[in-house]
């Protein structure tokens, strides 16, 4: 599907990080680009509200979700429960909210992207929540794809990526890990917004896929 000024993307998650990311690159394409989240006042962990902005905006061509949360980690005998499904609310649920209400407005041949992460499928001790919740999405999806055609859907997963989400971090702190990680990694590379938001890009434009999942992860699963 072309892009035109009539070309309307709504961005979940897109005022930080990966979702600004996206947003910026297709801002640079003809058509309207909606930034939403928690930060503008959409919170995707009602339902009813994501409906509502949904009705408000119309019909759209295409919707990537990058919303996130913070997932508990340690192991699964001391887990924090209320934290665990606090995160499954945003990241999960969020997700199937955006679908649900988006799928009544998205214009055939468009699409829905939702953003995983590779430990959906790599297993590693500490990370019960993250893996749950990501696994449940990229399966989700799947079935999406099927239930929604020929509106298409598909699941970008991004590795160590360097975003906001790491501001926290002394910076000299945060340039050493990420550069000890992209030793390990076979791509030699940790992924910047603008790697990862090129892979939402290909799957908005690639009118042959759809139940897909990308990896973005500089070689993470093989290694």
């Amino acid at each position: 599907m072309a892009f035109t000024q009539e070309t309307r993307t709504v961005v979940i998650g897109g005022t930080s990080g990966i979702g600004s990311a996206v947003a910026d690159a297709l801002a640079r394409r003809p058509g309207e680009v909606l930034r939403a989240g928690r930060s503008n006042g959409l919170d995707v962990e009602d339902p009813k509200e994501v409906a509502v902005y949904f009705a408000a905006i119309g019909p759209v061509d295409h919707v990537v979700f990058t919303a996130g949360s913070q997932a508990p980690g340690g192991p699964v005998s001391g887990l924090d429960l209320e934290a665990a499904k606090t995160a499954f609310d945003t990241k999960f649920w969020g997700a199937v909210a955006v679908a649900q209400a988006a799928a009544k407005h998205v214009r055939p041949g468009g699409t829905i992207t939702f953003t995983s992460g590779f430990l959906a499928r790599r297993t590693v001790p500490g990370t019960f929540v993250k893996t749950a919740m990501n696994a449940a999405l990229e399966a989700g999806a799947k079935v999406l794809a099927k239930e929604l055609a020929p509106v298409r859907v598909n699941v970008v997963s991004p590795g160590l990526t360097d975003t906001s989400a790491y501001a926290a971090m002394d910076p000299a702190a945060r340039t050493a890990m990420l550069n000890k990680a992209a030793e390990t990694l076979p791509a030699g590379r940790f992924a910047r917004p603008a790697d990862v938001a090129a892979a939402y890009l290909l799957l908005i434009d690639n009118s042959s896929m759809t139940g897909a999942v990308i990896d973005v992860d500089g070689g993470a699963l093989i290694n």
